[in-house]
């Protein structure tokens, strides 16, 4: 129990930034800078949907609070727009819009956990997962399952890897497709096996579906209808839209555990910022759809383009790839110590990022994602498509390929 000047022991776990510790340098760095570290696009939201487009005018009290539960006229448009794409019916009373999907899985993970309570969370994850979980006193636990050796080849083999962890004190499963940071997209009988394996464990279900709209071939597997008695869906604009900085997403799940939900988000953010849902209603009104489409095209090209150069599959979704440089570390280790270390080094993958920084290279380490020591994640969409080439570029160059 901590006392001053002590602090929570599960916060203090915490990193202060996820993505690099060498992220400060980004803006002492002398000549161009890719900065390929952190989700995000070089495309500004839809025209007529943008802070400018915005005016007292046009929306008397923008600048006051909605209330907690979000814009009535957002959350309607909401309801049609998922039960559209789900079949599952759904009423404002099923809704949250919240501070970014961030804010709104900080509010379910609040909701559903008790200090020592596990959840489950497929790994490689959005790294603030896992902070989300020790900021509410419980643990995170990875599994394993994209992008790796012993990745599972069936859905009875990924159910196994889950089931394999967990014990009495798991309370909810976590799970995210396309998948930030791997690219890579679960199969619908993937999701269809975990949302029954959940049912017969009593477990809740999170589904973090941020990227729904950039899954490259086929249509996205959407959890909800498989257990929408035991999920919630995050959404977010920023990921959607180029919405970012809008800081709205929303959360769907099962009218109830909503209750709950909300008394967290009422606690913790109140409300999303209404100049945020009055953006997002615009785009769902107009040219939101048409907007995706356009953004999904150019993603997509940039991402086989970059994986390409990189000797990587083409990613499947979302706006990542994860690079794998356990050989270049293995063989500068041997020109270093002849060859005489065993294993993964942190140390060495530091050396790499901070070999990477001084070109003006910035990228993600792996050790944010999960236990992956050798691992960088590069986001393609972060910045203009030359200066993301560029940044490529040199990534390849530093990496000999």
């Amino acid at each position: 129990m901590p006392r001053y000047p002590a602090y929570s022991g599960s916060v203090a776990t915490v990193p202060a930034s996820p993505y690099s510790k060498l992220a400060h340098r980004l803006s002492r760095h002398e000549g161009e800078v890719y900065p390929l570290h952190v989700g995000d696009t070089w495309m500004e939201p839809p025209e007529g949907c943008r802070m400018e487009d915005l005016t007292v005018a046009r929306f008397p009290g923008m600048h006051r609070y909605t209330q907690p539960h979000g814009l009535p006229e957002l959350l309607d448009a909401l309801v049609a727009r998922i039960g559209e794409r789900t079949g599952v019916a759904t009423t404002p009373d099923h809704l949250l819009l919240t501070t970014g999907a961030t804010g709104g899985l900080g509010a379910v993970v609040g909701a559903l956990v008790d200090p020592g309570d596990e959840v489950l969370i497929l790994a490689p994850y959005w790294p603030l997962i896992a902070g989300i979980v020790s900021s509410f006193h419980a643990r995170s636990v990875p599994v394993p399952i994209f992008d790796v050796a012993e990745a599972p080849d069936s859905p009875e083999t990924l159910v196994e890897a889950v089931a394999s962890r967990r014990t009495w004190r798991t309370a909810a499963l976590y799970l995210s497709t396309p998948n930030n940071p791997s690219g890579r997209a679960m199969p619908r009988s993937w999701v269809e096996a975990l949302a029954e394996w959940a049912r017969r464990e009593d477990l809740w279900l999170i589904s973090d579906e941020v990227y729904e709209d950039y899954l490259y071939e086929g249509e996205h597997p959407y959890c909800r209808p498989l257990a929408p008695e035991r999920t919630f869906s995050a959404h977010s604009f920023s990921k959607a839209l180029g919405m970012a900085g809008n800081r709205c997403g929303y959360i769907v799940g099962p009218k109830d555990a909503m209750r709950e939900v909300r008394k967290v988000s009422v606690h913790t953010f109140y409300s999303a910022p209404t100049a945020g849902q009055l953006a997002a209603l615009e785009a769902l009104r107009g040219p939101g759809d048409a907007w995706i489409a356009q953004a999904r095209d150019k993603y997509r090209e940039l991402g086989t383009k970059a994986a390409a150069r990189l000797g990587l599959p083409a990613p499947q979704g979302s706006t990542f790839l994860f690079l794998d440089v356990a050989d270049f570390l293995a063989s500068r280790r041997d020109d270093d110590r002849g060859g005489d270390l065993q294993g993964p080094d942190e140390h060495g993958l530091m050396g790499f990022l901070e070999d990477c920084v001084d070109r003006g290279l910035f990228v993600a380490p792996g050790p944010s994602f999960g236990p992956y020591p050798t691992h960088v994640r590069v986001c393609y969409t972060s910045a203009e498509p030359e200066v993301v080439e560029r940044g490529i570029e040199v990534l390849a160059q530093v990496l000999g390929r």
